[in-house]
């Protein structure tokens, strides 16, 4: 939610998109900008922080809600409120071994990294028992973005799903 006029942006991607491609809004803050990235397509919700409200909002659309939090107790907290994944952020600052820490009393949350995931250390996640990565500038940067050049982030987007296949697989 960032991005200037992100709402209509999901608004006219969302019909173009082929089956099978998810569509989610990130950066979200309160209940009625879920609500709103909802109605404008989305099919799930990401946020940075963890209020309950977002939850439930995407819960009552039928879309899953993946809340950021930091702690294990707010990691606990938002999975208890319904979180579908926990997004654990600002994961550069906590490493994979944070993850496979909080693992060790928390099996039964899933969680996913976003902030610091890497081309180079989205597999390192994996192994540390993350359900998911989430990868920002390490995927698309603005370089890139001002260039038009799509390629290159193809190619990061195909090697960073190259790394996890190979960590799901055993090798």
């Amino acid at each position: 939610m960032t991005v200037p006029g992100a709402l209509d942006l999901i608004a006219a991607i969302a019909p173009t998109l082929p089956e099978g491609f998810l569509l989610g809004a990130g950066t979200v803050l309160d209940s009625a900008t879920t609500q709103r990235a909802i109605d404008a397509g989305a099919q799930f919700v990401v946020s940075p922080i963890f209020r309950p409200e977002i939850i439930t909002t995407a819960h009552r659309c039928e879309k899953p809600a993946m809340p950021g939090c930091f702690s294990p107790t707010e990691i606990q907290n938002a999975w208890e409120a319904g979180a579908d994944v926990v997004k654990v952020f600002p994961a550069t600052s906590l490493g994979p071994g944070f993850l496979r820490d909080v693992r060790g009393p928390l099996p039964h949350v899933k969680l996913m990294p976003t902030g610091g995931v890497s081309i180079e250390n989205a597999d390192e996640w994996i192994r540390a028992g993350a359900v998911a990565v989430g990868v920002g500038s390490a995927l698309v940067d603005a370089k890139s973005v001002a260039a038009g050049d799509y390629a290159s982030i193809t190619e990061r987007a195909k090697r960073i799903v190259a790394n996890v296949q190979d960590v799901r697989e055993g090798r």
